[in-house]
């Protein structure tokens, strides 16, 4: 069969004055614009693991009507999507359909509603599918009956098994950054993150050697890439870490990638982090309130309890010569609209090279989706296009709609402003350029 493989990109939000600001403010969305710059490594790997008979392509479209001509030359056409993207792609599903091509998704929306996929879909895939997706093609080409198909009925994913991603089929392209993974899960299961309704399985760990043997696939085309290593907590087990680490000073090449605050307890981590010339590292603080965090965690209060550390914590990291980008929610349960102002001062008081500000989003799957529509909060139920970590539907619950929308404008015009950017910023690259003239 000949197999496209359509990743449905772009940032996806619709309130119209964050809109506005994000086109003149450079931090507002500028984080879901790289996220979504960068090429679907779920989609890489599946091209990783299609049996050698099968012919595979992999295209991006941020809309369906600029989906690529070249898909319907194809027999089958898999797309990946965002829980905010998941009606342009069962649009763009339609248009393959009527031409006769089969359809296939997976990801986290389809894995919290395949049977919602499965009105728009010929194939669905439920949970990590590099297992299924090489059983399923071999069915599928023989004109199987079943259209769905459960990760939890396989084997495990086996992580050190897995092959290279197709990072080849990017050649010429024009991305500036490259995903690679190396560990899956995170302890934490916060009750918003869509990502462990998908990534079930414990906290798991690449070979070191691998995670090399992906980069240096990569730098075979792109002499010098810039690399975001595709994880939700990279450095959980820090003794890995400094592995990790080690094995990518030789390597030479700038890196991202998201942890938890805990890496400021590992000086020797630290230190290694600016040797392998990491650039940054994304935290998910929250809030600077801890009261604020108890109980956003199933599983334990870590974040509620790292809260009066965050400040030195962040610091630590920064004086290292790496720089955070503090991650914020707004509109958790118990903030007010005070809460605006509080994270201003946070940020300035450190201050953090890089801020993130989202809205709690409640993504169909997770407990706080559950939640909230067991409490009547979700404004507009089924509404997946807000799912954009940018557009309010629910209501918050000390604060409301429009005081959360207000604040969250106030916020965003405030720490994006280029006075408010520089302020945050001159600080560490004062010590960056201090170090390097000592040195």
């Amino acid at each position: 069969m000949k197999i496209g493989l359509l990743a449905m990109s772009g940032l996806r939000a619709h309130d119209p004055e964050l809109l506005r600001l994000g086109l003149t403010l450079p931090g507002v969305i500028e984080r879901g614009r790289i996220v979504t710059s960068m090429p679907c490594l779920g989609l890489l790997w599946m091209a990783a693991v299609t049996p050698a008979e099968h012919e595979v392509q992999y295209f991006e479209a941020d809309h369906v009507e600029v989906i690529p001509r070249e898909l319907f030359d194809c027999d089958l056409v898999a797309i990946s999507a965002l829980t905010a993207q998941a009606f342009e792609a069962y649009r763009a599903a339609k248009l393959f359909r009527d031409a006769g091509i089969r359809t296939v998704i997976g990801g986290l929306h389809a894995t919290v509603c395949p049977d919602e996929a499965l009105e728009h879909f010929d194939y669905v895939f439920v949970g990590e599918a590099e297992i299924t997706w090489p059983v399923a093609l071999g069915e599928i080409a023989q004109g199987t009956d079943q259209r769905l198909w459960r990760a939890a009925d396989y084997p495990a994913v086996q992580l050190d098994r897995l092959p290279v991603p197709r990072y080849d089929l990017l050649q010429g392209g024009p991305w500036n950054r490259f995903p690679v993974q190396s560990t899956r899960g995170c302890p934490w299961r916060c009750d918003f993150c869509a990502s462990s309704i998908m990534l079930n399985r414990p906290y798991r760990k690449r070979p070191v050697a691998h995670v090399i043997r992906d980069i240096q696939e990569i730098k075979k085309f792109r002499r010098r890439p810039f690399i975001e290593l595709a994880d939700d907590n990279t450095f959980v087990d820090h003794q890995w870490g400094r592995e990790l680490c080690e094995a990518l000073i030789p390597e030479r090449l700038k890196w991202f990638t998201e942890t938890d605050i805990s890496v400021a307890d590992d000086p020797e981590l630290l230190r290694l982090l600016r040797l392998a010339r990491c650039r940054q590292v994304l935290i998910g603080l929250e809030s600077p309130v801890a009261a604020e965090l108890a109980g956003i965690e199933l599983r334990t209060d870590f974040k509620r309890r790292r809260a009066a550390d965050y400040a030195d914590a962040v610091r630590r990291i920064q004086d290292a010569g790496v720089t955070v980008n503090g991650c914020f929610v707004l509109g958790l349960d118990h903030q007010g609209p005070e809460i605006f102002r509080q994270i201003l001062d946070f940020a300035m008081a450190i201050p953090l090279f890089e801020v993130q500000i989202t809205v709690m989003t409640a993504f169909p799957g997770t407990p706080l989706y559950e939640r909230l529509l067991q409490e009547g909060r979700i404004i507009e139920p089924g509404r997946w296009d807000l799912c954009t970590l940018f557009d309010v539907n629910f209501r918050p619950a000390e604060m409301t709609v429009d005081e959360l929308r207000r604040g969250m404008y106030w916020l965003a015009e405030k720490l994006y402003s280029p006075e408010c950017v520089a302020a945050r910023r001159r600080p560490f690259l004062k010590r960056l350029w201090s170090s390097q003239a000592a040195s």
